[in-house]
């Protein structure tokens, strides 16, 4: 069976505009938009096979991207270690001004 990797749609996120339009659209559709196999194919006028291949192509491109850069990888710690921050301004006694930096710059992380 072939199975969704969530991961892909993370990935995607972040190295979509890498991809040819026409892998990044057909990534959209099966992961954001949650299309099946066969709907693709319908709405592209491929087989279901060929809208399978071509997402296991454009996963693998993905993967290489993330494996040579690894952006997303270092986002995730990056906002691990915002909120790790916030907990602890929220723990500690901090004068309000820096407990209040501390949580501005952790926001500012995330969006």
């Amino acid at each position: 069976m072939f199975e969704k990797n969530l991961n892909v749609g993370y990935l995607l996120d972040f190295y979509g505009e890498l991809l040819t339009e026409h892998k990044r659209s057909v990534l959209d559709l099966y992961y954001n938009e949650d299309y099946s196999l066969a709907e693709i194919a319908e709405e592209i006028g491929i087989s279901r096979q060929g809208v399978r291949g071509l997402i296991k192509k454009a996963e693998g491109e993905l993967f290489f991207y993330e494996e040579k850069l690894g952006l997303a990888s270092k986002l995730l710690k990056v906002e691990a270690t915002a909120d790790a921050l916030c907990r602890l301004a929220e723990k500690y006694e901090l004068s309000p001004e820096l407990k209040g930096e501390i949580l501005r710059l952790a926001e500012a992380v995330k969006e």
